[in-house]
Order: C-alpha cells, then structure tokens, then sequence
C-alpha cells in the first residue's frame, strides 16, 4: 500500500510540475502614452499627461522622460511637475500601480501662436517594464483634431461607486477627472437664471413658504422626507434626470426677490456618498450677469454669501457648501464631449418611473452642442463605419443616449459587444466610439474603464 501511494503522489507532483512548465509567461509590461498627440488651447491653463502600463507592478518602477521644446521656454513660459533637470522629467509608478503622470503647466499672462509644440519621448523604464510603441507625445498649444486613441478614464477608488467624474474631450485626446461630491450646486451661464442639485450625489431638494433664511428653523424640517426611495414621488425632489433645464426643482430664479423661496437640500448619500447635514439655501439673481447664494446650516440663525458671475465659456459655474466658493468641476463647455460618472437616473418599477442611482452612466454635452448616436453592429460594425454612414445614422440631442446601455452589470457582465456609439462634437466633428472593458468579467478594471475611438469625418 505505501509503495502505491508513493507512486500516486509521485505521480501527481510530476502531473503539477508539468502544468507550472506549460504555463504561458506573462506578456511584456510595457509603458506608453496615452496618445501620441495633446492639444492645449489658450484656455488651458494646465493639463495631466499620463503614461499606462500593461498591468500594477510589483514593485515603486522608475521612468525617464526627455523633454524637447520648440517655440517656447521651460521655466519662464511653461513648467513641469515635478520638475525637470537637464531637460529630463523623473517619474516613479508605485508598487501595486500600473500607470504615472505629470502635469504641464503654462506661465499665467501668455501669448503664443499655435505654432509652440513640447516633444515629451519616455526614455527608460526600470526592469522588467518595457517601452511601448507609443512612446512619443507631442503636446501642441492649440486645439487640434484627434484622428483617435485609446483611453482609461481616471474614476479615482472607489471601484463601482468610483469618486470621480471623467470629463472627456475626443479631439484633444484629452480627459480631466473631479470629484464627483466636490459640488453641490451648479449656476447656469446661459441666457436663463437656473440652478441644479448634484444629481452625481443623488442631491435631493424640496421647496418651503418662506423666503427670508434667518426665519427657516429646524422646526420647518419636522415631516419634511427628503429621502429617494423607490417611490415615483421621489423623481419630484431631485432635477430631470434627462438633463432638461426647465424642469429644475428650484424653479428659474425669478428678478423680484420676493419670489425666491427657501430650500431645504439633502447633499446626497447616492453612489457611496457620505452622508452631510441638510442645508437651507436661498438664490436671487445679481443684476443681469449672475447669482447670490445664501446658505446656511438648518440650526444656524446667520447666513453666508457667495456671488457668482455668469460665465459664458462655461455650461455651468460650481459652488461647494464645504468651502463655501465656486469649485472647479466640468472644462470649459467647447473642451468636454462626454462624461464617465455616476449619477441620478430612473428605471421602471413595472408600473411607473422611479428614482434610480446607475454607476458608469456617460453623458453627452448637450448644452455645448454635442450630440450622439447608438449604432448596432447587426446594422454596420463597429470597424466598418465611415463618412457614408453618417447620413443614415439619426444623432439625438439626448444626453443619456449613451447612458448605462454600453455595459450589462447581470447575466453576462461587461461591456454591450453589440453595440458602439458614434459623437458628433459642437465642431462637427464626428468620432465612433467603443467600450473596451470596465469590469473584471470583461478583462477591466470598476471605476477605470476602457475606451476606443476614431475619426469618422473631420471638419
């Protein structure tokens, strides 16, 4: 008996031994740009140039960059961070990372031309990391029309309740992440004096007689439920869930003060957001060309001030109660396309529409022109697609006809293979777009998930 178990377990460590030895190796990790090519208009102030691996090393990797510019010089007219020493950026990806990045700063009061470019080529990458094939950047300081690239968006942790929104601009190959409660009430810059609640937080408000802050007690909040649910009633307390401006829960912001009323407003516990205390607010109109916030704590007899000026290069201006100040939050409205976020939307209960939070919902930027189209690939695929399509492909000014329909989250996780999406920018621009992976069913990783897209027809 002991020989024949001896030769069992003989026979088993050599059966595992032989499948170690026919293992495949690893594929290289390598590291690369995002894009070959960046542009950096005059509006940009600052831009975060980002290198990815193929996958987290194991250990703090070192990588070099050679920094060439032409036209423009470093330390008077641009910087880097960190900082370069004889025209070489050093940069470190952390163990348990797959990806490092840099910012690119431009001095303030500066004029070019368009014709400045900064060539950024990775140098050397601490073993076992390889270069990868592109390992060139040049950053133009004008807008520029992307012929395409790959992209992971940048949700920060969180995974499928990620902190970020990641604020996407197709022709400039570019992305620019915010934190996602960083915000709690947006300003129109448009013609229209609106407000809206930070639906990206499941933001809730609800209307009271009043119209003077200091007379709004906690006694006004007994009975008052400002709690979504899964209750139809629930959509009356949060902003149209499709984005339509006149049907804000505060109302336009009338020019007779009289008419403003006060506001409680829930911050929002939605897509793994902390819970906050409730806060009174109060908006009037600042002559023709903005806001004044009032806004204080339920308990507190006085009341802070923020004015905020309309600005038309932008959709919205943001406030945060935290700070008390306007926050930077979405690109100015001609640099963003889409966004990667999550955020307040509706699903059906069998009988009516209800209040429902999505992760990875990708909004499109109606009100800065963009708009967009589904497209199956039973109709035409994906790599087929060209200029001749566009005259039968029917774009919509919807900002959720992306939405959460490119990724399933039951039955056969990942992303929709069926389908991809074609974006029509406010230039007329006009890209197609696919869903490579954001879950780990389909290779991904939650909360950075993967995109692919070309040019179609530039203008």
């Amino acid at each position: 008996m002991k020989k024949v178990f001896a030769f069992l377990l003989f026979a088993a460590v050599s059966t595992l031994n032989a499948c170690k030895e026919s293992d495949p190796p690893l594929p290289d990790n390598v590291v690369q740009f995002e894009s070959a090519e960046q542009g950096m208009d005059a509006a940009t102030k600052e831009s975060t140039i980002k290198l990815k691996l193929s996958r987290a090393v194991d250990a703090a990797t070192p990588i070099t960059i050679q920094v060439a510019p032409t036209g423009i010089t470093y330390g008077t007219q641009f910087t880097t961070t960190p900082a370069t020493t004889s025209n070489t950026l050093s940069l470190t990806v952390p163990a348990g990372s797959s990806e490092t990045s840099f910012k690119l700063t431009k001095a303030d009061n500066l004029f070019l031309n368009g014709a400045e470019t900064i060539g950024f080529t990775i140098g050397s990458a601490g073993s076992p990391v390889l270069v990868g094939t592109t390992n060139k950047q040049t950053v133009k300081f004008t807008s520029i029309v992307s012929s395409g690239t790959n992209l992971t968006l940048d949700g920060g942790t969180g995974g499928a309740s990620a902190v970020n929104a990641v604020f996407v601009d197709l022709s400039n190959n570019a992305q620019n992440a915010a934190k996602r409660a960083s915000w709690d009430l947006g300003f129109y810059s448009g013609t229209d004096f609106r407000v809206i609640l930070n639906n990206m937080t499941g933001a809730s408000a609800i209307a009271l007689a009043k119209n003077d802050l200091t007379q709004v007690t906690a006694a006004d909040t007994v009975g008052l439920s400002l709690t979504l649910g899964f209750d139809p009633s629930g959509l009356k307390l949060v902003d149209d869930v499709t984005g339509d401006l006149t049907k804000t829960v505060i109302p336009a912001i009338s020019a007779t003060d009289a008419d403003n009323k006060v506001y409680i407003i829930n911050r929002g516990t939605s897509g793994a957001t902390p819970a906050k205390g409730w806060v009174k607010i109060r908006v009037l109109r600042n002559g023709t060309t903005g806001y004044t916030l009032q806004y204080a704590g339920i308990k507190e007899a006085t009341f802070k001030t923020v004015s905020i000026p309309k600005d038309n290069a932008y959709n919205f201006r943001y406030v945060s109660f935290d700070s008390g100040a306007l926050v930077d939050v979405e690109p100015a409205k001609a640099r963003w396309d889409i966004v990667w976020t999550g955020a307040m939307y509706k699903t059906s209960d069998g009988t009516n529409d209800i209040p429902y939070y999505f992760s990875d919902q990708v909004l499109i930027n109606t009100l800065g022109g963009v708009t967009a189209a589904e497209v199956t690939t039973s109709t035409v695929s994906y790599d087929a697609y060209a200029e001749s399509n566009i005259a039968t492909t029917t774009f919509k000014s919807d900002r959720s006809v992306i939405g959460a329909n490119w990724r399933a989250t039951t039955g056969t996780v990942g992303v929709k293979t069926d389908r991809f999406y074609v974006v029509k920018d406010a230039a007329g621009n006009v890209y197609k777009v696919k869903f490579v992976s954001f879950t780990t069913q389909d290779g991904g990783e939650r909360g950075k998930p993967k995109l692919e897209y070309k040019l179609v027809k530039k203008v």
